[in-house]
């Protein structure tokens, strides 16, 4: 009985070892691409060229708001200048009025950014959906089995982020 159980341990010993070499010599066999997708959208053409779109599209509001933020503190220095020669009701109504001034610069400035973060969010959105595109394109032409878009580490052998980003540049 002992001499079975032996050749049974050599058998499963050798099963194993096989698995082990059929495992290593398939691991050789996968394709592993990483892509810094921080890199595609600040490199890529099409992220620039997002990026300008919203600068443009957004930059008169700004200027427009940072107006209006430099009035009313123009407004408030010469109220407090002028506050301890004013009557006591005039005062009340100009800090009333400034106040008023205040409040709706903050509903402007927070109307400014949910638009400008909702119209970055979309670009953002048009950006990445054209570069999974490539890289599935990249993934089909050079066959690769995984391709990872965030990693605590990967070996810059790995890294396809280049073809990415000219895959992106020349429009594929």
């Amino acid at each position: 009985m002992a001499i079975v159980s032996t050749r049974a341990l050599k058998h499963a010993a050798a099963a194993a070892a096989l698995a082990v070499v059929s495992v290593v010599s398939h691991a050789q066999e996968f394709k592993v691409g990483f892509v810094n997708t921080d890199r595609v959208l600040r490199e890529a053409t099409v992220a620039k060229t997002s990026q300008s779109k919203l600068e443009q599209e957004f930059s008169k509001r700004e200027k427009d708001l940072q107006a209006l933020a430099n009035q009313i503190k123009s407004a408030s220095e010469r109220l407090e200048r002028e506050a301890p020669t004013l009557p006591e009701s005039q005062r009340i109504s100009r800090q009333r009025q400034l106040m008023s001034q205040d409040q709706d610069f903050q509903r402007k400035q927070r109307e400014f950014q949910e638009d400008l973060n909702m119209r970055k969010n979309e670009e953002l959105q048009g950006v990445l959906e054209r570069a999974n595109r490539v890289i599935k394109q990249i993934a089909e032409s050079e066959k690769y089995d995984l391709i990872i878009q965030e990693a605590v580490y990967m070996h810059p052998r790995h890294d396809i982020t280049d073809k990415v980003i000219n895959g992106l540049n020349t429009g594929r």
